[in-house]
């Protein structure tokens, strides 16, 4: 076997395997914070790995997706482990990328995942879903809380921190690299066929009759630089809103590793003005464009039978597509990108 094979190999092995004798479970636990200076409830999901026997690992109960089974409040690690962040899609929600939550923690990953306020299946505010700098702020303000919590703050990795995004969080873990919106040349492409055709989402329908483009720009006025340099890797899975980057000027800045999935059968983000575009303005990024029919929503996570017949677009797939074999290809290839990144 040639090396670089096999150290692929070793860096996708279950951490539990390289040097812990004990079995390796997943923890879970439910944080809830506040910013108070934004009045915004950001409620997180942890999950981590833990060798707490007291209890067998078990399914969430009346669950509506596919995921590993988890230890509710499991006791922490003794050792410190990096910490990946998490961003939803545009009307998702915190769980929905427990698939990549589960997947980093079987590798040695802490993960936290945040619910954007206003901006979940839930809790649908319209200027939330057209003000996605507010999610990168999220982020910082949850990962300075993780610090600095008097529990988790012990068992992370403050060297070894990364980011991950899908669609809209996609955007989000770009922002938090570095990378700065241009308003205007995002409300001139919402104007054009493709752009209506992007901002016409299902999560909340006629979401552009509902808001001013004048309260955007001056809401994206007010914000601060969104780049936070705690975080050190980045990866973007169908990250939206490309065509508010049409300079790779507006990406100088965005200096750490940084890994970009698309799909060719995604409507939603087409990888055309979204992710290949913004790896094109960012010649060092890694890309990946999963081929075939595979959609946007391809990345939520499984669901039960019962959902997948209630809600068609969100989790049936196009015929040959397997969900659950781009998931364990997704996954693993953001598990290696942040071993090899964050060492």
């Amino acid at each position: 076997m040639q090396f670089k094979y096999i150290l692929s190999l070793i860096l996708l092995l279950p951490f539990a395997a390289i040097g812990q004798a004990q079995q390796t479970f997943i923890g879970e636990q439910n944080l809830r914070f506040k910013d108070t200076a934004r009045n915004r409830p950001l409620v997180t999901e942890v999950w981590y790995p833990t060798t707490d026997k007291s209890r067998q690992p078990s399914l969430k109960k009346d669950y509506p997706f596919i995921t590993e089974p988890t230890i509710w409040s499991a006791q922490l690690p003794a050792e410190k482990h990096p910490l990946i962040m998490i961003s939803h899609g545009t009307g998702g929600g915190r769980m929905t990328l427990e698939w990549l939550a589960d997947a980093l923690v079987k590798q040695g990953f802490i993960v936290a995942a945040v619910d954007h306020w206003g901006n979940t299946y839930d809790n649908k505010i319209a200027m939330n879903f057209v003000t996605p700098w507010h999610r990168a702020q999220d982020i910082s303000y949850v990962l300075t809380q993780l610090l600095n919590h008097p529990e988790f703050g012990k068992v992370i990795d403050k060297e070894h921190i990364g980011a991950a995004g899908f669609s809209i969080g996609g955007y989000t873990v770009i922002a938090l690299a570095g990378g700065k919106l241009d308003i205007d040349a995002l409300a001139d492409f919402s104007k054009t066929p493709q752009g209506i055709k992007e901002t016409t989402v299902p999560e909340f329908p006629n979401l552009m009759a509902s808001v001013k483009i004048e309260d955007i720009k001056a809401s994206f006025a007010k914000s601060p630089s969104l780049k936070d340099d705690r975080i050190k890797a980045f990866f973007a899975i169908c990250p939206g809103i490309g065509q508010g980057f049409t300079k790779a000027s507006q990406l100088k800045d965005v200096k750490r590793p940084i890994y970009i999935v698309g799909t060719e059968g995604d409507v939603m983000t087409p990888a055309k003005t979204n992710a290949t575009h913004y790896h094109n303005l960012m010649p060092k990024s890694q890309y990946y464009l999963v081929k075939g029919k595979a959609g946007h929503y391809v990345f939520l996570n499984e669901a039960i039978p019962i959902v997948k017949q209630s809600d068609a677009l969100l989790f049936n797939d196009a015929p040959g597509v397997d969900r659950h074999a781009v998931h364990e290809l997704v996954g693993g290839m953001a598990a290696a990108f942040f071993k090899s990144n964050l060492k």
